[in-house]
């Protein structure tokens, strides 16, 4: 794909912009490492070798313990020090007595003077998933250790594999939330800006009677009709966001349409569509990447708040603002209460300083000065 002189410079005055550059790639980092959470955070193991047969037990689904030459029917907990056992010494019976015994003589590579064909087990750098309850941990919540490094909440789950899994959900939930709305809000305002008259008239009466409709309730009146879910959670946030963006394009397309290239592609029988997206849109573009970064920072924010209220997403789902409601409801755990702030303040300011280098590289002032 070939840049244009336009996409060049802007591409420059964005790298020139340090904090935004940098800014980006700590945000995609983070926001990569928190798409294979499975991978860095998680009760399951990577991988397995049994008697020489190698397994992937992160990516399959629910094995017996007979896989592993134990009892027929149970399924299996990898954090079990028997079905360790099993693992590591091929599948002998006493590991369901004796696991430590036999775990501590296998390490020589035979049992009772027998040998053993040895197994392995590979686990992610934390051996917790977002929902694992540490039966071990006799405090909930419990303060940071080696084993849980931001330690645990009250329910004595890993707090950083909940942090891990919740800025996926967080930062899935804020692109398809504004991504949405994006869509709707461009077209609502391109169509009323570009046509005018009774078709701007009657949009801006709509837009005024659904603006002033109480956001809250609607989202309590359809968490206690319907289970809530992530999907219908995006649909009922994108349903009250997109009008942020209707008055920026409306403006824009307003004060474009009468411009001499605009006149002139009409008289030469343009069609509208092709004139409203191809011709004005782009002049539109920097006005609306301004507002960028308050939508997707809002959803994020308003997500959270939901969650903290009760009526976000369900509680089997990792949640930032539940972790900001557990900080509320043990203030002498510190720790939740400085893991929900750094969380939030180190995501929301990497998308602020991002968008604004974004926006300053499409001011034409600054990139064509």
């Amino acid at each position: 794909m070939t840049l244009n002189p336009l996409q060049k410079r802007r591409i420059a005055a964005f790298r020139s912009n340090r904090r935004a550059f940098w800014s980006l790639w700590i945000f995609l980092t983070l926001f990569v490492l928190s798409l294979f959470a499975e991978l860095i955070a998680n009760d399951k193991p990577l991988v397995v070798s049994f008697r020489g047969e190698i397994s992937f037990p992160v990516f399959a689904g629910t094995y017996e313990e007979s896989d592993f030459g134990g009892d027929p029917g149970l399924n299996v907990d990898f954090k079990d020090q028997a079905i360790q056992c099993l693992i590591r010494t091929g599948g002998i019976e006493d590991c369901y007595y004796e696991p430590e015994e036999i775990l501590a003589e296998a390490e020589s590579g035979t049992v009772a003077g027998a040998p053993i064909e040895a197994g392995w087990i590979v686990w992610p750098p934390i051996p917790y998933s977002f929902d694992t309850v540490n039966d071990d941990v006799f405090r909930a919540p419990s303060p940071p250790d080696a084993n849980h490094w931001l330690g645990t909440d009250d329910t004595t789950r890993d707090v950083l594999a909940r942090v891990i899994y919740g800025v996926r959900t967080s930062l899935l939930f804020a692109i398809a939330t504004v991504g949405i709305s994006s869509v709707i809000g461009i077209a609502a305002g391109a169509i009323q800006g570009y046509f005018g008259g009774w078709t701007d008239l009657l949009f801006q009466r709509f837009i005024e009677i659904w603006g002033g409709t109480p956001f809250l309730y609607v989202i309590i009146i359809a968490a206690a009709i319907f289970t809530m879910n992530f999907w219908l959670l995006v649909g009922l946030m994108s349903l009250f966001s997109w009008t942020a963006l209707v008055g920026v394009v409306r403006a824009e397309f307003l004060r474009a349409r009468n411009f001499e290239y605009v006149r002139a592609a009409r008289a030469l029988g343009v069609s509208d569509r092709v004139i409203m997206f191809r011709h004005i849109l782009p002049n539109a573009m920097v006005a609306t990447v301004t507002l960028m970064p308050f939508l997707i920072t809002s959803s994020i924010s308003g997500l959270a708040t939901l969650d903290y209220l009760g009526f976000g997403l369900p509680s089997n789902y990792p949640s930032l603002g539940e972790l900001t409601l557990q900080a509320k409801e043990n203030l002498h755990a510190s720790w939740l209460g400085f893991t929900a702030f750094f969380t939030f303040a180190i995501l929301l300011s990497l998308l602020v300083f991002v968008f604004e280098g974004v926006r300053d590289a499409f001011d034409p002032r600054k990139v064509l000065a």
